[in-house]
């Protein structure tokens, strides 16, 4: 090779390493958004969390998340974790509730779950964790605490009685 054809194809390279450049630059990693932190990621806080004493146990009802903790729309839920304690014990987990109406046109707006591994006379703890499909939690939810009671016998329709309407003023 004589001296002007290295010096041609070291120009041609230089102008395909520049190009070459030019092009990653241009396109970028294909990142269509800026990135976000992973505490901004994951599903805002539940903070209605109620319990009630129910004939078979525990009933426990919240709303379902709407928004990521960044304040996006959420659009990945797969579900909740609920953990228990007893008295001042240490939180345990004791049920995963899946949520599978991803993609339908209506989304159910509050989960309720009953659960049955309780006893009568023992104070409960609850809090509920939601998770995204990309394994994401949010902080736990409120906590709750509960007596577990006998719930009151519905009223009897032979001896109800409505009671006296009072006058107002």
């Amino acid at each position: 090779m004589t001296r002007t054809e290295i010096n041609r194809s070291r120009a041609f390279l230089y102008f395909a390493v520049l190009v070459a450049i030019c092009e990653l630059t241009w396109l970028g990693c294909g990142v269509k958004s800026a990135p976000i932190p992973p505490e901004s990621a994951r599903p805002e806080r539940i903070l209605d969390l109620q319990a009630a004493s129910a004939k078979n146990g525990v009933r426990l009802t919240w709303s379902r998340p709407e928004k990521y903790a960044g304040g996006d729309k959420l659009t990945d839920l797969s579900g909740f974790t609920v953990s228990r304690a007893e008295a001042d014990g240490a939180f345990q987990n004791v049920r995963d509730v899946p949520v599978t109406d991803q993609g339908r046109f209506q989304v159910q707006p509050t989960f309720t779950i009953t659960d049955d591994a309780t006893q009568v006379g023992k104070t409960y703890r609850y809090t509920v964790t939601s998770n995204t499909t990309d394994d994401y939690h949010s902080q736990p939810s409120n906590e709750v605490t509960i007596l577990r009671k006998v719930p009151p016998p519905p009223p009897n329709p032979e001896t109800f009685m409505l009671p006296t309407p009072t006058q107002l003023p």
